[in-house]
């Protein structure tokens, strides 16, 4: 069903949703959308800082207190 739209469809579907919402509805959604989105992507981020801050604390030197000062 939705493999026939098109460009003129798509355009007409825009209009109508224009018309029914109002410009600064829709110019609001999408600010909104897009603070969503930068929030996502910082948690994302900060999700895959803490993983490897966690790996490199696993990862550090476990050589034992008695056999680091025979160095």
């Amino acid at each position: 069903m939705l493999n026939n739209i098109g460009l003129p469809g798509i355009l007409l579907i825009a209009v109508v949703v224009l018309v029914l919402f109002g410009r600064g509805k829709i110019s609001s959604l999408m600010g909104e959308v897009g603070k969503g989105i930068t929030s996502f992507k910082k948690g994302i981020k900060e999700g895959s800082e803490e993983i490897e801050q966690d790996a490199s604390d696993l990862a550090k030197d476990v050589t034992p207190e008695t056999d680091k000062d025979k160095v």
